[in-house]
């Protein structure tokens, strides 16, 4: 199979952040996917409705002229989120979801919940309003190993809250271990997950090959092989509890090469391609059309989407840098070849 055609897709997890960086993230995205939940970690957060209202304003501001691309936004929780916040957010469509970091466990978290207990009452009033919980599920113990974090979540954190709120739909978002892999799969109808498409194609080893290389850092932190085979497995089941967030991160080098590094590895520029080639590697590509364009939006219950895009095998050149916000941006695969190329429209 050398070219597919799938519905447009959508991107359930990305980071666009803001300013000048908009004038980079907002046409990559809109390139491919018709619509994308955008990130709240912003200097301040993106706390309240009002603060989503404003930022949907400057993302529709980037778009590139005759893009249709549409802005999903979530609401940052922190401790002192109100259940009437909740309800605001639940009456308005463009805030779909609310994202819960724990405090200080990736970029721009360091205002996030410090007591997921103290929550219950928020936590119910999203459940009766069906407003989504969206989880980096890693826990911030020092104690816990860097790659052991997810594992602890899933047990320590997350299982507790989907048997205090069984009817509470959770996104475990970025998956990166066969552990997540089992516990999304052994939960209810409520719970589904995101899968990245650099944890689909680089394990650990590529932090270290030739080097140390900061391009490859990201929260949570690439894993074993063993942990990206089941990502896989689980991306190219066909199972609706898996779909696609690239968890795209743009940062400038400057913030990437320096004394203590910035997390993210940015996939915005060629998404789909990347996700072609994981899949295509898995012998599996009639799979992707579910993953990308229709299980994430049959999950947020909300209209697949009608138009088309074509990929073709076909190795396409990758720049070195972006521009962005006076500095450069290092995407993945920078300066090297995608083995696919999308086309639009289908």
């Amino acid at each position: 199979m050398d070219r597919i055609t799938i519905t447009r897709p959508d991107d359930w997890h990305i980071h666009l952040r803001d300013g000048e960086h908009l004038v980079t993230t907002v046409p990559h995205v809109a390139r491919q996917f018709a619509r994308a939940i955008v990130m709240p970690n912003l200097k301040p957060p993106v706390a309240t409705v009002d603060d989503a209202i404003a930022y949907r304003d400057r993302i529709l501001a980037a778009r590139p002229a005759g893009s249709r691309f549409r802005p999903l936004l979530t609401l940052y929780l922190t401790d002192r989120t109100t259940a009437e916040e909740i309800e605001r957010a639940a009456a308005c469509p463009d805030v779909v979801a609310v994202k819960l970091y724990p405090a200080g466990a990736t970029t721009n978290s360091d205002r996030g919940v410090a007591d997921l207990r103290g929550l219950a009452p928020v936590l119910e009033v999203m459940a009766q309003t069906d407003l989504l919980l969206l989880v980096h599920g890693e826990v911030t113990d020092p104690e816990v190993d860097v790659f052991d974090r997810e594992a602890v979540f899933l047990e320590r954190e997350l299982a507790p809250i989907l048997e205090r709120h069984p009817q509470l739909h959770v996104v475990l978002e970025h998956i990166t271990t066969e552990q997540a892999v089992a516990f999304v799969r052994a939960g209810g109808p409520n719970l589904a997950a995101t899968i990245t498409a650099h944890h689909l194609l680089l394990n650990r080893n590529a932090m270290f090959q030739g080097g140390l290389s900061p391009h490859a850092y990201c929260l949570p932190v690439l894993k074993r092989e063993r942990h990206r085979q089941a990502l896989l497995g689980a991306a190219c089941s066909g199972e609706p509890k898996f779909f696609l967030g690239t968890d795209s991160a743009p940062h400038r080098r400057t913030d990437k090469v320096s004394d203590c590094g910035c997390a993210g590895i940015y996939t915005a520029h060629a998404a789909m391609e990347f996700y072609a080639e994981a899949f295509d590697s898995m012998g599996a590509l009639e799979y992707l059309e579910g993953f990308a364009s229709q299980f994430g939006p049959d999950f947020y219950g909300l209209p697949r989407n009608r138009e088309t895009i074509s990929l073709v095998r076909r190795p396409s050149p990758v720049p070195a840098s972006y521009p962005l916000a006076g500095s450069q941006l290092v995407p993945m695969r920078g300066g090297e070849t995608t083995q696919w190329q999308l086309v639009a429209p289908g």
